[in-house]
């Protein structure tokens, strides 16, 4: 069986068996996570795979770099889930491990008031498109909420989709959050739960925990579309001389002294305050003047090159960062000298640096452990878990119902 290895301590959830039936990011990310954390995740898919398996990007030979990114440290089963004798396999597996994790909703077979039944203490949990029962997936989603409507630049009229899945990775956290406080309900009283979470209540509690939803319910003003500013604080896109582009950001009043002492416009800025009757020392004031302000600083960046302007900063306590691409950001320090990050050699992919879970358990991180071929584990699952023979898995092979 895979196990991420390590000392205990930095495997709280060693001992927890876990069934996954996924397809695309939230319920994958949160399998991966639990794995990372210790816990046996075992996916079940389709025979041939789910809808993700080979999703891009892909190798030449065609092989899912995606599917190998979020499982990481499963065990995989194939299983004709149409069958009833798939089904009844998945129940049993289900059984035996007392979690399942799902975003594969509407089956019957696998739904909690069925499974309640042979695993009392079942803690089952399902993520939804919509809050009323609908279907959605991110893009879907967040085009509904109304953040393609404030991201982009000043002035654009056509929504703008944001790259990231936010909301598939919020509720993928959130799984694995539930699952984790489940757990220690089940260990405390010996009841299971019945856990739903739809990917549509996850970006509305998100949009109205960051405000979003609430300012326009007090105050009745929508946000507007203000490009690569920061709401409500100092925070600009600059670009240097030889046209490297630099975020900076002063969120407070040691940031904005910094900012307009190395960019030596201290007497302007004060003088631009007395002018406007603004405050400078106030962050709102700060963002209501932005344009102006950045009309001082710019000529500061353009008069210099990419690598002076990172000397300079660096010796600041601006908030700031370059603009990097993909590209750059694997050869840099934080990915090449980083513990997050350990050598995986994975099967059909290739060797790469890969990371494990974010964050360090007394000061370890758990490193990434490869991600298996569908199907790998399906034999040994079966045996281990539900004691088939050979000869009955054998006869299972044979007749479709797994491979």
């Amino acid at each position: 069986m895979t196990e991420t290895p390590g000392p205990d301590g930095a495997r709280p959830l060693a001992g927890v068996r876990i069934l996954e039936i996924s397809s695309f990011v939230a319920v994958p990310l949160a399998g991966m996570t639990l794995a990372q954390l210790g816990a046996e995740v075992i996916r079940v898919d389709p025979v041939g795979g789910a809808a993700d398996y080979h999703r891009w990007p892909v190798t030449r030979d065609g092989d899912s770099i995606y599917w190998a990114g979020l499982n990481k440290g499963k065990q995989s089963v194939a299983v004709d889930v149409r069958s009833s004798d798939g089904q009844d396999l998945i129940q049993r597996l289900i059984a035996d491990s007392g979690v399942l994790i799902t975003n594969v909703a509407g089956r019957q077979w696998h739904s909690y008031d069925t499974l309640v039944r042979v695993r009392p203490d079942l803690i089952h949990v399902e993520v939804s498109g919509r809050a009323d029962g609908g279907t959605g997936v991110d893009y879907t989603v967040n085009a509904g909420i109304g953040f393609p409507l404030v991201t982009g630049p000043v002035g654009l009229a056509s929504p703008v989709n944001h790259v990231l899945p936010a909301w598939d990775v919020a509720c993928g956290l959130y799984v694995a959050l539930a699952v984790t406080a489940a757990l220690r309900h089940r260990d405390a009283t010996g009841e299971g739960e019945r856990i739903g979470i739809p990917l549509e209540n996850v970006a509305l509690a998100t949009a109205g925990n960051l405000s979003f939803l609430t300012e326009v319910m007090i105050n009745g003003t929508p946000r507007e579309r203000i490009g690569n500013s920061i709401f409500g604080q100092y925070g600009q896109q600059f670009a240097s001389g030889d046209g490297a582009s630099f975020m900076i950001v002063a969120l407070t009043g040691r940031h904005f002294r910094d900012l307009t002492e190395i960019t030596g416009t201290a007497k302007a800025v004060a003088a631009l305050g007395e002018a406007l009757g603004a405050d400078f020392t106030d962050e709102g004031d700060r963002y209501r003047h932005r344009d102006a302000l950045t009309g001082l600083f710019t000529v500061w960046f353009t008069d210099r090159t990419a690598d002076e302007v990172a000397a300079a900063l660096s010796a600041t306590s601006i908030l700031w960062e370059r603009y990097r691409t993909f590209a750059d950001v694997v050869t840099d320090d934080k990915v090449t000298s980083n513990p997050l990050f350990t050598e995986l050699d994975q099967p059909r992919i290739g060797r790469y640096l890969a990371p494990g879970l974010p964050l360090s358990i007394g000061g370890i991180y758990p490193p990434a452990v490869a991600a298996p071929a569908l199907g790998d584990h399906t034999a040994a699952v079966l045996r281990d878990r539900l004691g088939l023979t050979a000869d009955e898995i054998d006869r299972l092979v044979a007749a479709g119902t797994v491979a």
